[in-house]
C-alpha cells in the first residue's frame, strides 16, 4: 500500500484553493473512481489525476492512499468532504433561487413564522392563495425567536409571522390577530362539564407546561401564582403541538395558543375559554429594506382573510 505524497507548503500558508479543484476533488470522492469522475466532469483521467496532486500539495496532506490500483480516501479527505459538501448545497441553493427569478411567475416567496403558526395558520392562509394564486410558489421555514426576528432583520426572508409586539430593525409590523390562551382538556376530564374554567379550577391537577423561556408559560405561571393556584407540573415542552397531543393521551391538562388548540381539537381534546384574559396575538413582519417580492401582497390579504376567519371561531358563544 502506498500514499500519495505531496509536496510541503510553507506552515503559515493559506491554501489558494479553487473552485475547479474542489469540484474534481468532489467528483472523485463521489464516484471513488478516477475514470468515472473525470467522465463527470467532462475532463480527463491524466487532468484529473494532475489537479488531485495539486491540491494535495496546496493543503500539505495527502487526500487518497492508493490500495491495489484503486483510491481510498484518507480520514482528511473524508472530513474536508463535509466542508466542500455544504458549499455545493449553498451554490445549489443559490442556483435554484437564481433559476426561480427568471421570471415573475416561478419566483419563490420565502416566509419564516413560528413554528406553531406553520401548523395553526398557514394551511389556512395557503389554501386561500393557492385558489387566487395558483401558479404560487410559497416556502414556509419554520423558525423560533429569538432567530425569526433575527433573520428578518436580514432581509432572508420576504415575510414573517411573529408574537412579537415591536418589530425588530428594518422591519415594518402590522397586528394580524388578537385573541386568548385557551384550556385544552382530555375528553373524558371532570373540567369538560364546564363552559368556562377559573383558575381554581387547576388546582392540583397534572398540568402540562410549555418551556420555562417561554413568555406564555411565565404568564400562565404568574396568573397561577396570583390567584394561590398549586398545580402538579408534570410534564414541559416547547411545542404546543406536541402539549395537546399529551394531553389527548390523558397525561394532564393545559393552556395553550388558540390556533393550536383550534387545530387540534376533537378526537379526545376538548377546549374551552378560560374566564381570566392570557392575551395571545401574532404579528406581520414585512421587510422594508429589500425590494418586496411580487406575490408578497397576494399573501398578506390570504392571511389576513384566514385570521379573521379564524378569530370568529375563536369568538366565546
Amino acid at each position: 500500500m502506498t500514499s500519495i505524497q505531496p509536496t510541503r507548503a510553507p506552515p503559515d500558508s493559506a491554501p489558494a484553493l479553487t473552485h475547479r479543484q474542489l469540484t474534481l476533488f468532489r467528483s472523485v470522492m463521489l464516484h471513488g473512481n478516477l475514470s468515472r469522475a473525470a467522465e463527470a466532469v467532462n475532463s480527463s483521467q491524466p487532468t484529473l489525476s494532475r489537479e488531485l496532486a495539486r491540491l494535495e500539495q496546496l493543503l500539505d496532506f495527502a487526500l487518497f492512499d492508493r490500495v491495489r490500483g484503486r483510491l481510498r480516501p484518507t480520514a482528511r479527505a473524508l472530513a474536508l468532504m463535509q466542508e466542500v459538501e455544504r458549499s455545493f448545497i449553498g451554490l445549489e441553493q443559490i442556483a435554484q433561487r437564481a433559476r426561480e427569478l427568471r421570471t415573475l411567475s416561478t419566483a419563490r416567496l420565502r416566509l419564516a413564522c413560528l413554528p406553531a403558526l406553520a401548523h395553526a395558520l398557514m394551511p389556512h392562509a395557503l389554501r386561500a392563495l393557492a385558489l387566487s394564486t395558483p401558479q404560487a410558489l410559497v416556502s414556509v421555514h419554520p423558525l423560533e425567536s429569538p432567530w425569526l426576528e433575527q433573520a428578518l432583520t436580514e432581509q432572508r426572508f420576504d415575510l414573517g409571522l411573529s408574537e412579537a409586539s415591536e418589530p425588530p430593525p428594518g422591519v415594518a409590523w402590522q397586528a394580524l390577530l388578537q385573541a386568548n390562551e385557551v384550556a385544552v382538556l382530555p375528553a373524558s376530564h371532570r373540567l369538560c362539564r364546564k363552559k368556562l374554567l377559573q383558575p381554581q379550577d387547576f388546582e392540583a391537577e397534572h398540568f402540562i407546561s410549555l418551556a420555562v423561556t417561554d413568555p406564555y408559560r411565565q404568564a400562565i405561571d404568574r396568573l397561577f401564582a396570583e390567584q394561590g393556584v398549586n398545580r402538579i407540573q408534570c410534564l414541559e415542552t416547547d411545542s404546543a403541538v406536541a402539549i395537546c397531543a399529551m394531553v389527548r393521551q390523558g397525561l394532564g391538562v393545559a393552556i395553550v395558543n388558540p390556533l393550536t388548540a383550534l387545530e387540534c381539537a376533537g378526537n379526545g381534546l376538548e377546549v374551552r375559554p378560560l374566564s381570566v384574559a392570557i392575551p395571545f396575538h401574532i404579528s406581520l413582519m414585512l421587510p422594508d429594506i429589500a425590494a418586496p417580492h411580487p406575490l408578497r401582497e397576494a399573501l398578506v390579504h390570504a392571511l389576513q382573510d384566514a385570521s379573521r376567519t379564524l378569530e370568529k371561531k375563536l369568538r366565546p358563544r
